[in-house]
């Protein structure tokens, strides 16, 4: 399996947005435009048993990084939607 890079060499942007939403579980997710109890819980299950796998098979000090590695990254993603919610509610404001 080829490696996908975390991060766009040109913008240093990262690319793990990018690559959630091409999973199956995101756009049958999205694909009505609703978002229900079952697929949050589902969604749940599937991050628990990825989380389980990927945790079983790290050493402490690599498990430390990844650990900081996924606050980080929810850290950005609670932030982003926060600010994205704050623009469209200012938007919505200015009539």
């Amino acid at each position: 399996m080829t490696r996908k890079s975390w991060i766009d060499p040109d913008t240093k942007e990262p690319l793990i947005d990018d690559y959630a939403k091409q999973m199956e579980s995101f756009v049958r997710a999205f694909q009505d435009g609703i978002i229900t109890d079952k697929e949050i819980s589902d969604q749940e299950a599937q991050l628990v048993e990825c989380m389980t796998e990927v945790e079983n098979s790290l050493d402490d000090e690599t498990h430390a990084k990844v650990t900081r590695l996924l606050c980080e990254l929810t850290a950005f993603d609670v932030m982003q939607f926060t600010y994205e919610m704050q623009k469209a509610r200012a938007a919505m404001f200015r009539g």
